[in-house]
């Protein structure tokens, strides 16, 4: 059995709302929430336009989808 600390929802948005402030300066709203028709969306919200979003099963499959697709743009851009 791993001895890895479980994270709490708190901890997980906090860590992607600090990665996403780290690279893109403003962010305006990090959070999740429940869909009726498709499960839980995770969303990072930067300005009135601009947001990523990521689904999942249940809320911290959510939150991991976002700060994937989250860290795969900031490598993307370091690659630059």
């Amino acid at each position: 059995m791993s001895n890895k600390e479980v994270k709490t929802l708190d901890q997980r948005i906090e860590r992607i709302y600090n990665m996403a402030k780290e690279h893109f300066g403003e962010v305006r709203f990090v959070g999740i929430k429940k869909h009726t028709k498709i499960g839980w969306v995770a969303k990072i919200q930067f300005d009135e336009f601009e947001s990523l979003v990521a689904e999942g099963e249940n809320a911290i499959d959510a939150l991991k989808n976002l700060r994937k697709r989250l860290s795969r743009i900031i490598d993307r851009y370091n690659m630059v």
